[in-house]
């Protein structure tokens, strides 16, 4: 989940619908605009297509408050003390740590420096400078590390393995720094994806991870990655990692959505019938969500992802009046799977969503049924 990313040369649609849609995960059938069957989300209340705000799953008014100071002073303490007066275990220091990290390599991308120039996430370089001992800016400049490598190089490439291997040394200099925090070991599954640990030496990774936040979901998805059939793993192995993190997951935690996460890594890559989203693994994977996200605090920062990645799911499974009822809860931000997959997260998101309004009235909905 890498929050900034997205926002790097995105292209707004010059029109709402498309007849049909060709996706990477499958295909969606679509009225065009204007026509009799078509339904208008704003009737519902959503936000604009063009006023999504691709940078976050949900709100976090003081990260956002944060980045703006520090992206227009050019000042790291502000995040300095957010990032100080977040507790370790807190999902939201994973979420922060990402943020703080993905706008320096974003103002670096713009801003890559010259003769005379000043390179762009500079703050970050003053903080690691200034404050050398201070955890979270050692966290967030593993983590900057981490995204510069899977952005501006290839996996495998020399170039690659050299900031990777950069990337490793700063998680073990932040983890020296705060010995009870889990972010730099979590910082390191990416590294240990990307540098090819064996099976003991990221499992030895995970186990601290698991000494020290054990219901951590950002942790969760991270490791899923690793044992994903595309990387170190299989579609049988990260299936069993997911329902082995929901089968301990304590009550009121996420973890019960990781079946879900785990059948989206593995989604062929072929147009799928809708068959396939109501089959009995999906569905069993779609009930375990909706019970996590049932049984979940309402200020989990993680609750959002769930909510975003089960629009997914209930649109393609044609489950109208579900999709509508995550969407009121998540509209107006979309930097979640699945949409930061796409080139265009904004237009996925509002295709998906113009889709659940459509099949909700289709079948009797209207904006007066919403559920409260």
């Amino acid at each position: 989940m890498e929050i900034l990313w997205v926002l790097i040369a995105l292209v707004m649609l010059s029109f709402v619908l498309l007849p049909v849609l060709r996706r990477r995960r499958g295909m969606i059938e679509q009225v065009p605009a204007g026509h009799p069957d078509a339904a208008d989300p704003a009737d519902y209340g959503f936000v604009r297509e063009e006023e999504l705000d691709i940078r976050m799953p949900g709100p976090d008014q003081d990260l956002l408050d944060v980045l703006n100071v520090v992206q227009r002073t050019h000042d790291y303490r502000a995040a300095q003390q957010l990032l100080a007066g977040t507790e370790a275990e807190d999902e939201r220091r994973w979420q922060r740590v990402q943020a703080f990290a993905g706008a320096a390599a974003l103002e670096l991308h713009q801003r890559p420096g010259g003769v005379g120039d000043t390179p762009g996430g500079q703050w970050l370089r003053v903080w690691r400078a200034e404050a050398p001992k201070d955890a979270g800016g050692a966290a967030v400049h593993a983590e900057f590390l981490v995204q510069q490598a899977w952005r501006t190089s290839t996996p495998g490439t020399d170039d690659f393995r050299i900031i990777m291997e950069e990337a490793k040394d700063a998680c073990g200099q932040a983890a020296l720094l705060a010995p009870g925090d889990p972010i730099p070991y979590i910082v390191e599954l990416s590294v240990a994806r990307g540098l090819s640990y064996s099976r003991p030496e990221f499992e030895q990774l995970w186990l601290k991870i698991l000494d020290r936040a054990p219901a951590h979901m950002g942790a969760h998805l991270a490791a899923l990655h690793y044992w994903c059939e595309k990387w170190h793993g299989s579609r049988d192995q990260a299936m069993s990692f997911a329902e082995a993190a929901a089968a301990r997951a304590p009550q009121g935690s996420l973890l019960a959505a990781m079946p879900l996460f785990a059948v989206f890594e593995h989604l062929p890559e072929v147009n799928l019938v809708t068959g396939f989203y109501q089959s009995e693994v999906v569905t069993k994977a779609i009930h375990g969500a909706l019970f996590a996200v049932h049984a979940a605090r309402p200020d989990d920062p993680m609750l959002a992802h769930v909510r975003h990645l089960l629009v997914f799911f209930l649109v393609r499974a044609q489950r109208w009046s579900e999709a509508v009822n995550q969407l009121i809860h998540v509209d107006g931000h979309v930097g979640a799977l699945p949409w930061t997959l796409a080139g265009d997260p904004a237009g996925e998101f509002a295709v998906y969503r113009a889709l659940a309004v459509a099949g909700y009235e289709a079948n009797g909905g209207n904006p007066a049924s919403l559920p409260h």
